[in-house]
């Protein structure tokens, strides 16, 4: 079997699954934010959790709250919270953008399936976990009994060989991909990360290629734990305690695999996805002539201190175009303090970038960077759907955190 089978298979009591079978299988995380958490309340009504402990309510994408009705949703949250004495709530202040804020506190390890009403939940499947996103509906049936309904998927096996080049990184390889494969070309399959280049992946790497699987139509994207991984695991939050115990799992070699792909990195050159599909995607030096009103450095793709740490070697001493505006997002607590502590808020202040708290915030098009109509934008976020980040009539542009300080300072896309 693959990782993924093998891992649905333990948490369904069986000895095996096989890909299109459908299975009710245990999950040992649930996940839900400010946006998709208050309509999985609704739902519940009066009906007790299954478990306070195996529950994570994150209020991160319209917060700090935006508006009188954002503030609604985050009190709906807060309030069943305290009622259901929910352990894993994470008040603004506290908190971070979820997939980023998850790992970072220890609660998820190689092995568990994690179930979140949001589509990137499959960002956790960089540290050797099962993690998908299902609906409002379905996660409070979850909340209710601990039990999912599932379909085996079948699994693609993707193989990353050579060396990287400069400036090159996780997220210019799944955007690679995604351009490869398509935004439908791994629908409700699992994506299998292999190969040399990978092995040599940071963790930070990992969780951005793991996080846009969802964007080639996965049900989840996966990496097999390695040294680097369980080193991670082990240097996070002491929140991990009550889940010291994991199962690290490993395709068989004789596994069975939908497709399996071959991708030589030498050869792979920073990448820009161009409206209005991340598969849309070139290299940066073909993208053309393209000027820009605003960079977004940050989200649950590229808000690491990796991302930063790469924007500040682009920013440092350098000014940021006139009318560009630079919007920097840590994606947690944690990793904006780290961020102070080395100095880098202070080169992106005297770029002049704004730092905001974490938040998913433009992403979605939410506030705190919204676009106006006919505004183009160079982000580390996951989709440039039509309207993704703000008006129907404005555009974003997907890269690595290099590239947006590089397009940040000259004011069109280009990289470093």
């Amino acid at each position: 079997m693959t990782i993924t089978e093998k891992i649905l298979a333990a948490h369904a009591g069986r000895k095996e699954v096989e890909p299109g079978e459908f299975i009710e299988a245990k999950a040992d995380l649930l996940l839900a934010n400010d946006i998709t958490g208050p309509l999985a309340i609704k739902e519940l009504g009066d009906d007790k959790v299954f478990d306070p402990e195996r529950i994570a309510l994150v209020p991160d994408h319209f917060t700090p709250n935006k508006d009188a009705k954002s503030a609604e949703q985050c009190r709906i949250l807060k309030e069943f919270a305290k009622k259901h004495r929910i352990k894993h709530y994470f008040e603004v202040g506290r908190m971070g953008i979820e997939h980023a804020l998850l790992p970072e506190k220890g609660l998820v390890q190689p092995g568990e399936l994690i179930i979140g009403a949001d589509s990137h939940t499959c960002t956790y499947g960089a540290l050797g976990a099962f993690a998908s996103g299902v609906g409002s509906t379905d996660l409070a049936a979850c909340m209710l009994s601990g039990r999912i309904w599932l379909k085996v998927p079948e699994s693609i096996k993707l193989i990353y060989y050579g060396k990287l080049k400069k400036w090159v990184t996780g997220k210019d390889l799944i955007l690679y991909t995604i351009g490869d494969l398509g935004v439908d070309g791994a629908n409700y399959k699992a994506m299998e990360f292999h190969g040399e280049v990978i092995s040599q992946l940071s963790m930070d790497g990992r969780f951005t290629m793991a996080n846009m699987a969802v964007e080639a139509g996965a049900k989840n994207g996966i990496f097999q734990p390695d040294e680097i991984t369980l080193n991670y695991v082990q240097q996070q939050s002491p929140l991990s305690a009550d889940r010291q115990e994991y199962t690290s799992y490993k395709s068989d070699e004789d596994a069975t695999y939908a497709e399996i792909r071959e991708y030589d990195c030498s050869k792979i050159k920073p990448q820009v996805a161009l409206p209005p599909l991340p598969s849309n995607t070139k290299p940066v030096a073909e993208a053309g002539d393209i000027n820009i009103d605003q960079a977004v450095i940050g989200s649950c793709t590229n808000g690491r201190m990796e991302d930063l740490r790469l924007a500040a070697q682009v920013l440092r001493g350098h000014k940021i175009h006139p009318y560009v505006r630079l919007i920097i997002i840590p994606a947690t607590q944690k990793i904006y303090l780290q961020a102070l502590q080395e100095g880098l808020i202070e080169i992106f202040i005297e770029a002049g970038a704004v730092v905001t708290t974490p938040t998913c915030g433009p992403c979605l098009g939410g506030h705190m960077g919204v676009l106006a109509e006919g505004e183009k934008a160079i982000a580390t976020t996951n989709r440039n759907f039509t309207g993704r980040m703000g008006h129907p009539r404005s555009e974003v542009y997907l890269a690595n955190p290099a590239v947006a300080a590089a397009s940040a300072l000259k004011g069109r896309i280009t990289h470093p």
